[in-house]
């Protein structure tokens, strides 16, 4: 099975950038933002994203948009402050592409402000390590 990691963040604080780093040590698979298309079909994208006004941001809706030719499957991975996953707006613009996306997914609080201060933690890291190298092995 083929597989890739790409991730989208604008945050200073940089939790999705370190979710990312965790999955990427976790798999051996280089982890590359979204402005990278894919050079060839990947069996499994595992999509590394976080919400942001309560939508996924349009750089991984373009993303999508730009590669659904090339996406078997999208396993979606993310945090966020609200609580709030995003796997049904990445599913939703999957669907609008045709891409499949896996019914697991990994998600954990972050904070933002002063909102959840000291998450995600280690353990949150390692158990999104964890759960990539699961999705890549399977």
């Amino acid at each position: 099975m083929t597989a890739a990691i790409r991730y989208f963040t604008k945050s200073k604080k940089g939790n999705t950038k370190k979710l990312a780093e965790a999955v990427e040590k976790a798999t051996g698979l280089t982890a590359l933002d979204v402005t990278n298309d894919l050079t060839e079909k990947t069996d499994r994208v595992i999509l590394i994203n976080a919400m942001y006004a309560a939508n996924i941001d349009p750089e991984v809706k373009d993303f999508l948009a730009r590669n659904k030719d090339k996406i078997g499957e999208i396993v979606n991975m993310n945090t966020s402050a609200s609580g709030q996953s995003t796997w049904k707006t990445v599913k939703k613009t999957a669907d609008e592409y045709g891409i499949a996306i896996s019914e697991k997914e990994f998600h954990c609080a972050a904070s933002w402000i002063f909102i959840n201060k000291g998450l995600p933690t280690e353990d949150d890291f390692a158990r999104a390590g964890a759960f990539a190298a699961e999705m890549v092995k399977n």
